[in-house]
This record gives structure tokens, sequence and C-alpha cells, in this order.
């Protein structure tokens, strides 16, 4: 049988003590912990709502009240293993690989194993920090797949691992349990897996070696459907529904294809589905609020929390029935890629907001710059926001980044929906799809002191361009790529070509209006394009 968390972690301070001079110890035993809170599908709205009406009410207390909130935090690709990946790596998708939630798309296949995996934060921070890592909860999609490893395979990196095998759950899941198979079942007190996520967690602080400077990764199910919240939650927040924003249920006029083809208005049955699950969804999140308020109580006994470092964050937002699609996420809108990030830990002020544009793949650069490790000898896309963290002033920072996502799909079509045609997935009852082969695309989004705007371009037939100026269109209802002056298009065009070709350093080059941009005419519309960017099968 499989050794409980506690007895695994009771094992560890005797072996560290033996490996750890006294010297060495206390020069450890410095420096900070650090923790990432990770949910799943999570946007924004939660920590929107002023009123009491909050699933997150402890969370913002003890986080976002206690350290900095980024208003402008993206993710890259707003899709679960694709965002992961940027998260571990620190890298855009097209530099990691990882291009959906498949095997075939490289999520946990044996090539990201080979290629990927050694050189994440999480494992250099194990090998060339000395940190001792816990991970418990969602990895990547397929994690645990039987064609990449299965449950057997623990990522390098990994001090302690307990991880969940495929996709989010909340009862009747199997964990790889440092790499042996423990089946959870329904009983709530036992098995709720928010719940033992956070009881691992806790067993973790207890029995850790205390020589050592720690890292935890916490991957909630919450709230990624099946949206099952516990027992005692499944009341609360009654009267609450999704927003009904200025783009709730209205036709996406100029928009690409797939986004014109959902039916406008939405019946009443789909808007009471949505409905329910937005519900839900804030349901579950109340389960991750304990989650939270636990784990700070817990490194406060400890005497630790002044020295460690807690983000919480989510891999990609979420959409409920804005442009009259039901519920998914994939789609280039804000609502789709824009992504909470709290931060609290030594050195940052209470109640604080940055405004920064700030990304996903900033995460381990970061959590390695807090560490002490020399950036310069990886090859990550992010920057570290430390000094933002701090306060620093005259930081020089980005003014734009990179959105890409290669669209799934199938070559047959739809049996409960012919008249769409091949290609489309992820289609609900009326034959409203969510995606499709060709809603592949990728953005420049820009964020800078004159410009708040969203460049896109799709690698379809009509190589379809949107454009939306979010100063004056917050909601994105306005496709404004006709419009826009000509040379703005070029330069966006261009840019869009750089990025999507960039790596490491040349990820971080100033953008169109930033004063140091250098903009080449000869290079219009060359080879380099959208088109020929596409993920290809030769990475996979």
């Amino acid at each position: 049988p499989a050794m409980s968390p506690a007895a695994l972690l009771r094992a560890l301070p005797l072996a560290a003590l033996l490996l750890l001079s006294p010297a060495r110890a206390a020069r450890q035993a410095r420096r900070p912990n650090v923790v990432l809170i990770l949910t799943d599908d999570q946007d924004l709205i939660p920590f929107l709502v002023l009123s009491f009406q909050t699933p997150l009410k402890k969370t913002n207390a003890l986080i976002a009240q206690m350290g900095v909130t980024f208003v402008n935090a993206y993710v890259p690709s707003a899709l679960c293993c694709p965002s992961r990946a940027s998260i571990l790596t620190g890298k855009y998708p097209h530099n990691h690989h990882v291009v959906n939630n498949t095997l075939e798309g490289n999520c946990s296949s044996k090539l990201w194993q080979k290629i990927q995996e050694p050189y994440t934060f999480p494992a250099l921070l194990k090998a060339m920090c000395g940190y001792q890592t816990f991970f418990a909860g969602k990895y990547l999609n397929e994690y645990g797949a039987e064609d990449a490893g299965g449950v057997g395979h623990v990522p390098p990196g990994w001090s302690f691992w307990y991880a969940l095998e495929k996709n989010s759950k909340y009862y009747n899941y199997t964990l790889s349990v440092n790499g042996k198979a423990r089946r959870h079942g329904e009983n709530y007190s036992v098995d709720y897996l928010t719940d033992v996520l956070a009881n691992m967690s806790l067993d973790f602080l207890e029995y850790k070696s205390n020589f050592e400077p720690f890292f935890m990764m916490i991957a909630t199910p919450a709230p990624h459907s099946p949206w099952t919240p516990a027992p005692q939650y499944t009341k609360s927040f009654q009267n609450v529904s999704a927003p009904r924003n200025s783009n709730f249920n209205i036709h996406g006029k100029n928009k690409h294809w797939l986004i014109r083809q959902a039916k406008t208005p939405m019946t009443n049955s789909s808007i009471q589905f949505l409905d329910d699950a937005y519900r839900k969804r804030w349901q579950t999140l109340l389960s991750v609020d304990d989650l939270i308020e636990k784990l700070v109580k817990k490194l406060e006994v400890n005497g630790e929390l002044d020295n460690t470092y807690i983000f919480y964050t989510s891999d990609n937002g979420f959409h409920t029935g804005q442009f009259s699609l039901p519920i998914d996420k994939r789609q280039l809108y804000e609502f789709d890629i824009k992504v909470p990030l709290l931060v609290r830990g030594p050195g940052i002020k209470p109640n604080q907001t940055n405004k920064m544009l700030v990304a996903n793949i900033d995460l381990g650069p970061t959590i390695l710059d807090i560490a002490g490790y020399d950036l310069n000898k990886t090859q990550m896309d992010g920057m570290s926001l430390l000094p933002l963290l701090r306060g620093e002033k005259n930081v020089t920072w980005r003014s734009d980044f990179l959105v890409e996502y290669q669209g799934e799909g199938y070559n047959g079509s739809d049996p409960t929906c012919p008249g769409l045609g091949p290609g489309v997935t992820h289609c609900f009852p009326d034959c409203v799809c969510e995606d499709s082969y060709n809603n592949t695309y990728a953005c420049v989004r820009t964020l800078s002191a004159s410009w708040d705007l969203q460049y896109c371009e799709f690698d379809d037939r009509e190589v379809f361009v949107e454009v939306y100026n979010l100063t004056a269109d917050p909601h994105q209802i306005n496709n404004i790529a006709k419009t826009i002056d000509q040379e703005i298009l070029e330069k966006m065009n261009y840019r869009l070509m750089m990025l999507q070709s960039c790596s490491g350093a040349t990820c971080r080059t100033p953008g169109v209006f930033d004063p140091g941009y250098r903009f080449d005419p000869r290079l219009m519309f060359s080879n380099h394009g959208l088109r020929a960017r596409r993920f290809s099968a030769q990475f996979l």
C-alpha cells in the first residue's frame, strides 16, 4: 500500500539533517519560501465583485489586501495544458510546443517529458537552488496517460508529488502519490479533492525539513467542470447569475466565423444552463477560499509566513454567454485570456494595485529570481516580477505580449450537427460550437501609455483580422480592423511576426509604441507570417 503523505514527509527531516551542515542549513533557511496556488478556469469576476457576494473573501483579505493585485495579468494561450506548460517553462507555446489538451498536441507527452520537463522552474529550484518542492493537484490534462508513462511518471524537480490523473474532478479520481496510484471515491470527508489538497499541504508544512527553503504548487480542480461543490456550499449564491455585460448574449458581428455561428439570442435553456454553471463555479471556489485560510494560518503558526511569497492565479479565464457563446475558454478575448494574479510576501507593501502588463510566463522567472538563480542561465521568455513586487521605481517593462492558440477539430463532421461541416468540436446540443480546426490565431496584446489595443490574425483562408481599441471598447464589441490607421496595422503585423518567432530575450524587445521600437517595412508580409508559423507536426 502507498505510504500516507504524513509518513512520507516524516522520513525527510532526518535525511536532510544528515546532508546539511549547520552553516549551510542556516544559509538555506534565510531564503524565502514560495507557494503558488493555481485554480482551473477562473475568470476575474470573483475578485471584481465588490459586494458581499463573492466566493473569495478570505483569499482577498489574506493575499490581495496583504500584498499586490496585478490588474493586467494575462495568459498567452487560453487553454489549460498550453497555459500550464507556459507557467512551468516560462515560455510561449511556440517555444514549449504544447498546443492543446491532447497527447498529440504535446500535452504531457513523452516529447514534453524529454525536452521541456528537465528545464521547468521547479526542476531548477530543486537541482540548482536546494529547495524542497511539493506538488499537489492537477498537473497537465494528459498526465497519467498510459502512452506517456502512466501515473508512475514523476517529473524531475519534485520532492513530493501528489498529482491528479488526467483532468479536473472532485470525486472518483486517481492520484499519483510519488509515482504510486491511489484511488479516491466519493466520500466527502476523505475524497473531496480541494480538501484533500488542503490536508496534504498542511501535512507537508508539518513534516517537511526545516533546513531547506520550500516551494509548494497547489493546483485545485475548482472552478473547472464538473463544478461539484462541497455539500455545505450547495445552497450558496442562490441569487447569483452570470454577469450581463454589454457583450452578453449578442451577435459577434465582424468577428471570426466561429464566433458568428453562435445563435443569438440564446435560448432560455442555454441561459439557465450557463447561469447554473456560473453559480456552481462560485460554490466550488468557497472550498478554495477555505484552503487559503488553512494554509496561511499554518504558515503563521510555523513562524514562516513573513518569509513566504504566496502567489494566487488561474490557468485561463472563462466565458459565460459573451457573444452568445455558452461556456468555455480558448477564445482571444479578455474574458478568456485575463486572469487574477495576487501576490503577498517579504518586501511587498499591503493593498497595492499594479497596472503593468504581466503574463504567466513571468511566474517561473520570478520564482527563480526569488530563489537567487541567475535568469541569464535560462531560456525563458518571461520577465521577473520581483522589481514590481518590491515597488522599485523606473522599471523598464514590456508594453505588449503574444497570444497564440491552435484550434482543435476533427476531419469528420459532428454527427449531431451535420450542417456545420467538418472541423468543429466542443459543440452544444443546439449546434453552437466553441472550437474549430481553423480557430487558430495569434495576437499582439498592447498596453502602453497611449494605447490599449489588441491585434489578431487567424490562420484560415480569409487570414481574418480582428482589432480592438479597449480604451473606447473594453468589451471588444467593435472590430476596427477595416477602419484603423493602415500604418498601425502594418506595424502590428510586423510585430506579430517578430513575436511568433521570438525566443528568450527577443520576446522582450520594445513594442510598437515604445520609444526604442524599430520598424523595417521591407520585412512586411514575408514568408515568416502567421500562416508559416502554424504549430506544425514537426514539433510533435
